[in-house]
């Protein structure tokens, strides 16, 4: 198989500036400018490729509520306009294929509904939806139709008590696993598929009737479904497992577009999901993983001839995992993005069906792209791209990545008021001499001749991964604009750096990705002079959130520790959490056949040796690490004298969504660090 990836492998120990240097500013970053920031989503192209329909969605400083409407901006370049002025939640835009009409959602009316807008006139939106649970998601067919959406319905009655109101039950009678999901009791609700004849009056079709999830409850995405390029057909993901708690198991499906025929498309027992119909009606793209429970194993791009019903791999020689996916409208390629050594890169690979040599190509080389989409002769190429100091703006070009210009500068006045530095990149070899990659941001007004305190961040998964982005939760210019060198290293685990690499952490969670986070620290100790030792913080979420725990009882390098959300005591982790497909893999089985490895690497068992003070942040509705994963260590900590403190937040769940909140999460960090980093 002929591999055109261009592999870029910069020498050991030598740091690489992604950006030039910036002109200075007149002040750091603050939380208010994270409300201000225009947050960018599902840029599309109109039929005749000559507009794009995206999403800006803003909050006001003073009251945190947010706007969130869509515009129109020519592919040529040129000035917005807007097409919702109400800013109430209105998204997902899609053109009619006549390219006379603009199809979206929008939350005007209560809960989540679709409209149809004209464009050749002046006119009002219309609903075309009514559904009493809201519609999801969102996919119309290739002649404008129909539409597809899911919804979250009352389907087993018996596993809630009401009185009279169905989102508060008095009591839930729990009968089987999965019963909650990250933030949300499903109280018998499952996810069903729909179809609606646009303009006509029939009510909603529900194809997916019964105790399935479609899109499925976990591991699945917006790309889930799809209909035939004929429009008799509905593809779709669903897990059918009669046990979803411990299984990774989503298939590939299809039903007739008026109900009907069940087919099972896939027999693969790991993940296949995202379905894609070639603009020829002829084919269908779609992802899959090898190994069944295993939810980070690498998506592999797959082709499946709808007549043959033959499947071949596309990116089988890709060491890459997939991840959103565009058809090339002539059918020629496949446009994906992949994470790529700490960025979210384009690629393409040639779509001809056969057993031929696919050429993948890789498009980009800086920053991150994501949301593709393509005009219609497939000459250009429409994306967001962003990095660590740059918002998501949309940009066009050229279909081979080249020549890519701003279509948006919304956020360019904002930006000249701050001052934010670049991501430096370095590399440095770990115990085995495989080379781990790290990003460091200088504070503003840096001074090379004083010495700064560090903020060490790690991030959560396992499997995830520092990349270039303006994140709004951990915001790495934010924890520098407090007057911190950050530093973000990606350790074993780690994705975009090989599936192997990956593969390193499961059942080693406290081994190799441990003393790779140690020796970042000793390399950039020796690298840059301006960095004070005696001075050093780390801070992490979930998984990071965990190290942070297991840093704290195998180091006393850092003067201070922030834990949000992180697991401390495997054992019970595993009977609390949801997925048990995650711990089951992750540690060789079940606690009660094998806890050789719930035990090894449970930070609780380390607590007799805990010295740094630790803020620990936890989430009451965080269903994934459960409110007593912060606790416990909250208590132990007071209990050992340690200085420690709790943010609880009663109604968050894994992140802090609420504006108001993560300024408060925002502030409570700021002085736990400053108490101990600052002089």
């Amino acid at each position: 198989m002929i591999n055109a990836v261009r592999v870029f492998l910069p020498l050991v120990l030598t740091v690489v500036l992604l950006f030039p240097a910036p002109s200075r500013a007149s002040r750091p970053l603050e939380f208010s400018d994270l409300l201000r920031t225009h947050r960018l989503s599902s840029p599309v192209v109109s039929p005749d490729g000559k507009q794009v329909a995206y999403v800006s969605k803003t909050f006001e400083p003073d009251t945190y509520k947010s706007r969130s409407d869509i515009y129109l901006v020519p592919v040529t370049g040129g000035e917005p306009r807007a097409l919702t002025t109400n800013g109430q939640g209105n998204s997902a835009p899609m053109f009619a294929p006549d390219g006379k009409a603009l199809i979206f959602a929008s939350t005007r009316g209560g809960n989540r509904q679709f409209y149809r807008l004209p464009l050749d006139c002046a006119g009002e939106a219309e609903q075309i939806t009514d559904f009493g649970t809201g519609a999801l998601g969102g996919a119309l067919s290739p002649d404008g139709e129909y539409i597809l959406f899911h919804s979250r319905i009352l389907v087993d009655s018996s596993e809630v008590v009401y009185d009279q109101d169905p989102d508060t039950p008095r009591a839930r009678i729990i009968n089987s696993l999965l019963f909650r999901h990250w933030d949300r009791w499903r109280n018998g609700r499952y996810s069903h598929l729909f179809v609606r004849k646009i303009g006509g009056g029939e009510p909603p079709l529900d194809l997916t009737p019964g105790k399935v999830n479609c899109p499925p409850i976990s591991l699945g995405s917006r790309a889930d479904y799809a209909v035939s390029a004929d429009g008799r057909h509905v593809y779709y993901v669903a897990n059918r497992d009669p046990m979803v708690a411990t299984s990774t198991n989503n298939d590939l499906w299809r039903v007739e577009t008026g109900g009907g025929a069940l087919a099972k498309l896939t027999a693969n027992p790991a993940n296949d999901n995202m379905v894609l119909i070639s603009p020829d009606g002829r084919y269908l793209a779609y992802r899959a993983m090898k190994r069944a429970g295993f939810e980070s194993d690498r998506q592999v791009l797959w082709l499946r001839d709808l007549q043959s019903g033959r499947a071949v791999q596309l990116t089988a020689g890709l060491d890459r995992s997939v991840d959103e996916v565009l058809w090339d409208p002539r059918g020629r390629w496949l446009y994906f993005t992949a994470a790529d050594e700490g960025k979210q890169s384009v690629y393409r690979v040639n779509a001809g069906y056969g057993d031929g040599n696919r050429l993948v190509e890789k498009l980009t080389d800086s920053r991150s792209f994501s949301r593709l989409s393509l005009t219609p002769d497939g000459r250009r190429l429409v994306a967001l791209r962003q990095s660590f100091h740059e918002p998501a703006e949309l940009v066009v070009m050229n279909a081979d990545g080249t020549a890519a210009r701003n279509l948006t500068r919304l956020n360019d006045p904002l930006l000249a008021e701050l001052d934010m530095r670049p991501a430096e990149s370095f590399r440095f070899p770990a115990e085995d001499g495989v080379l781990v990659h790290g990003f460091l941001i200088r504070p503003p007004g840096f001074d090379a001749t004083r010495k700064y305190p560090l903020v060490y961040l790690i991030h959560g998964g396992p499997q995830g991964a520092w990349t270039e982005g303006f994140h709004y939760r951990w915001n790495a210019q934010m924890w520098a604009s407090w007057g911190y060198v950050v530093v973000m290293v990606n350790p074993r685990g780690s994705t975009g750096y090989g599936q192997l690499f990956t593969d390193q952490i499961s059942g080693d969670w406290g081994g190799k990705v441990y003393r790779d986070l140690m020796r970042g620290l000793d390399y950039v100790l020796a690298n840059y002079s301006f960095i004070d030792p005696a001075r050093l913080g780390a801070a992490g979420a979930s998984f990071g959130g965990y190290m942070i725990n297991w840093i704290n009882g195998h180091t006393d390098r850092f003067k201070v520790l922030v834990n949000h959300d992180g697991v401390y005591n495997l054992e019970s982790m595993y009977a609390s959490t949801e997925e048990l497909w995650f711990p089951e893999w992750e540690s060789g089985g079940v606690p009660w056949e094998n806890p050789t490895l719930y035990r090894l690497w449970s930070p609780h068992n380390f607590a007799a040796r805990f010295k740094t003070p630790e803020l620990i942040i936890q989430g009451e509705q965080d269903f994934r690490v459960p409110a007593e994963q912060g606790l416990m260590p909250f208590t132990t900590l007071k209990r050992m004298g340690i200085d420690t403190k709790l943010l609880y937040f009663p109604t968050e769940g894994h992140w802090v969504q609420d504006p108001k909140n993560s300024e408060r999460w925002h502030n409570v960090i700021r002085r736990w660090l400053g108490k101990y980093l600052q002089p």
